[in-house]
């Protein structure tokens, strides 16, 4: 029935402000027009869109999406090494909400938040930190 997630889109109200984040603090490559919200991150379309947008896409009735009431959900990115990347973020401003850590399910991991709350956790294989 499904052939795959082509996009990843998060609603965001400041869309200067988070396109900055993304392109400048980490990394991301733009896929469209330098005004556009939409970057490549490893092969997939990730598109920030401004929640009044949003909503008009979504449905043809009047719709009110709200960005508040705190995470549903977090988006994880594999890294190479997150001890690295950690501190590569760090150094460039991003606030960590929890740093590196060994998890029970085989992953080093760390979480932070972009600029409107939206949650990341970085994460590789504990096998694949003990190679390097």
């Amino acid at each position: 029935m499904f052939n795959g997630i082509e996009a990843m889109v998060v609603f965001v109200r400041d869309m200067d402000k988070c396109r900055r984040f993304y392109q400048d603090t980490l990394g991301f490559q733009k896929a469209s027009e330098p005004d556009a919200g939409g970057f490549f991150i490893g092969g997939q379309y990730f598109l920030l869109l401004e929640i009044s947008a949003a909503a008009h896409m979504i449905s043809e009735e009047p719709l009110e999406l709200k960005a508040g009431g705190g995470p549903r959900g977090f988006l994880a990115a594999s890294v190479e090494d997150v001890d690295a990347t950690y501190e590569t973020l760090k150094a460039r401003g991003v606030t960590f909400l929890r740093p590196p850590a060994d998890q029970p399910w085989g992953r080093r991991t760390a979480y932070f938040a972009d600029p409107e709350g939206n949650v990341w956790e970085i994460n590789q294989l504990i096998e694949a930190k003990s190679e390097g």
